[in-house]
């Protein structure tokens, strides 16, 4: 190629540089006193598309073409370093310093930071970046490493196919192509983004396609920042207030329950303005600031404060306290930027400026291929001591819920089932194998268990993951006897009338409705009310729910009170704290049951449905508790773990024989 792909300004950027350690140092600060997103991560999405725009059309414009391996292995000597550093180091605090009860999911989420995915790891798994009540591992904060690792790829391939056209075509316009190219990405992913969000934040949260946009903006402002002439006074006016109002993002705007859809826009619009405002050299910008040799020195050790700053702060949640105070919280970022500065000079830099590919990786691979050890190792050993717990189980060992309803029951003393290392992923059977229905989908999707042909009845768990955790118990009380058994559960989606027209959840409730009027169907079993929630309406919408399958389809129902829930992670206390002390945080009025006052009204008022109240079973002489019958009830604030369930098996086969077979 003759001429050059597009006429770009490279040269060094240092608002740029200061702008990177701002980002960090915001999401820091938001994660450990705030609890809240702070918009930073968006910002480092814009400067790395800009950044790698800039980098990939400076090549082309220098080489006339644009290779894969040359592109990729700059990438991971600048990337791979750092990452595996750090995770192969949390592997082995996590082996001291970690709760059994996290250790299965951090050394997933390890895994799945190493290749790259731990965005869909996240979103697959229903997680909640800022939910206080699910326990968070020490490497969660990957998911954008990932997602900015998958934007290289789609970044190169989109390139190429540029590159192909121009020369294929002879197009002479490149400006012209690119701009529509990313023009489009932009609009495309921003519309999704807005969207999704709207329907399923936590999902969209993590997601690639909804951050493609923030990108694609970075792209834009390459290509077209050395066409955009503006004044001096105006660039420090914009400049300013886009440092102010970045500052001010997670402040301003509710933005944990809002990104990242179009509030976005807001610290995107903020980066835009600072960037603008360093192509004018002006006496009182914000460039001067962003640019001052020390903030040009954090800058390029940003990337490390991200990485460093939430391993240290898990650590020490899990270790000493919730929420650090504001002398702990600082030394944490100081400590943050300590560990950045070590780790850039001694392991990052030498990979990375060296010439010898070679010898960069072979230390990459060694560091990989230690991680992958490190994990080996740790599943090894969670699983030895599941099987030791398993080899001494009996029912008389571990009754469980039985305990609660006869306490004269002697029950030896046991190590209790799951272990702390697996109760988190102590799931029923339904979550295993994939019939328990994701918040993106709307189509039904049934899940069928126990005897599937010539069966006597068919009974139906219908609701959402709080329906979904009595499966283990229908199954126990079922296998003696000659029933199917259905799934119909979509997590987050109450079976009730009292969703929006149009809501992904309305429309699954509609295709439950029809499924149950095509299909036989002789009891089904859901929830009645929702333990957290105070509001009647909120109740009664899930009884009308029930009332009308079974006054239209006549079918029996079989409406269960929910189990207790919490405003803390019960397993997460009772590794970090005790028994002693998570039985006295379960039994403050706070976290009583919100939904007596509803369930006693529906039981003197309601005739026509069987009910169920299991509350009760939770208690030993008359207080909550997290363990009953040497078995741990809660796998998080609200869900029963699968062995805890089973344990109901008596009591809703008690149930269930009496509603069909009238015993």
């Amino acid at each position: 190629m003759n001429q050059p792909l597009i006429n770009i300004e490279r040269k060094f950027r240092p608002e740029i540089e200061g702008l990177r350690v701002v980002a960090a140092l915001l999401v820091a600060v938001y994660h450990i006193w705030l609890n809240r997103v702070s918009g930073g991560v968006d910002v480092f999405f814009v400067i790395s598309g800009f950044l790698i725009t800039t980098s990939i059309i400076s090549t082309i414009n220098r080489t006339g073409q644009f290779q894969f391996w040359p592109y990729i292995s700059k990438l991971m000597k600048r990337l791979l370093p750092s990452g595996f550093f750090i995770l192969g180091v949390t592997l082995l605090l996590s082996i001291f310093l970690l709760p059994e009860s996290i250790l299965g999911k951090t050394i997933r989420e390890v895994l799945a930071s190493m290749f790259y995915y731990q965005n869909w790891q996240l979103a697959i798994s229903s997680t909640d970046y800022l939910d206080a009540s699910q326990m968070k591992s020490p490497v969660e904060h990957f998911w954008a490493l990932s997602i900015q690792g998958q934007f290289y790829i789609i970044w190169f391939l989109i390139f190429t196919l540029i590159l192909f056209f121009i020369k294929k075509y002879k197009i002479t316009n490149a400006k012209l192509l690119i701009n529509s190219i990313l023009g489009f990405l932009f609009i495309s992913s921003l519309a999704y983004s807005i969207y999704l969000t709207a329907v399923n934040q936590p999902f969209a949260y993590f997601i690639t396609f909804t951050r493609v946009w923030e990108f694609a903006l970075g792209g834009l402002l390459c290509v077209n920042l050395s066409y955009i002439r503006i004044n001096k006074a105006f660039a420090t006016i914009i400049g300013w207030v886009g440092l102010i109002g970045l500052i001010l993002t997670g402040i301003i705007f509710d933005v944990s329950r809002m990104f990242p859809g179009y509030i976005a826009l807001w610290p995107m619009t903020c980066a835009l303005f600072i960037v603008l405002a360093g192509t004018r050299d002006t006496k009182y910008g914000v460039s001067r600031f962003l640019g001052l040799p020390f903030m040009i020195k954090l800058g390029g050790i940003s990337f490390g404060i991200y990485l460093w700053h939430w391993v240290i702060l898990e650590f020490y949640r899990y270790n000493v306290q919730e929420t650090p105070g504001i002398i702990v919280g600082t030394l944490i970022i100081i400590v943050s930027i300590i560990f950045s500065w070590t780790m850039t000079r001694y392991i990052e830099k030498p990979i990375r400026n060296s010439d010898n590919n070679k010898f960069s990786f072979r230390r990459l691979g060694l560091m990989g291929s230690l991680n992958i050890l490190l994990i080996a190792g740790l599943m090894t050993g969670s699983f030895i001591d599941q099987y030791r717990v398993e080899q001494t189980f009996t029912n008389k060992n571990y009754p469980g819920a039985m305990v609660a309803e006869n306490t004269q029951i002697e029950v030896p003393e046991q190590k209790p089932i799951p272990s702390l290392s697996t109760a988190f992923d102590d799931l029923p059977q339904a979550h295993l194998d994939g019939s328990n229905q994701g918040l993106k989908e709307s189509d039904l999707k049934v899940g069928e268990y126990g005897e599937v042909e010539n069966y006597d009845a068919t009974i139906a768990i219908i609701g959402s993951s709080a329906a979904e955790h009595w499966l283990g118990a229908v199954l126990e009380a079922s296998k003696d006897h000659n029933y199917r058994v259905l799934n119909i559960t979509r997590s987050g989606t109450r079976f009730s009338t009292g969703y929006k027209e149009q809501d992904k959840k309305v429309i699954w409730n509609n295709h439950v409705l029809e499924y149950l009027k095509e299909k036989n169907v002789d009891l089904i079993i859901g929830q009645a009310t929702a333990s957290d929630n105070s509001k009647d309406i909120v109740h009664q919408q899930m009884i009308d729910q029930l009332q009308y399958v079974h006054d239209e389809y006549g079918v029996q129902v079989l409406a269960i009170r929910d189990n207790p829930r919490y405003n803390f992670n019960v397993l997460e206390s009772l590794e970090t704290n005790g028994l002693g002390s998570t039985t006295k945080k379960m039994n403050l009025e706070e976290n009583n049951q919100q939904d007596e006052r509803f369930w006693n009204k529906f039981k003197k008022e309601n005739n026509s449905l069987y009910k169920m109240d299991l509350t009760d079973y939770f208690k030993v002489d008359g207080k909550f508790q997290p363990v009953i019958g040497n078995i741990i009830i809660y796998r998080d604030h609200k869900h029963l773990t699968n062995t805890y369930s089973k344990s109901f098996g008596p009591v809703f086969e008690e149930n269930i024989l009496e509603i069909l077979e009238g015993e």
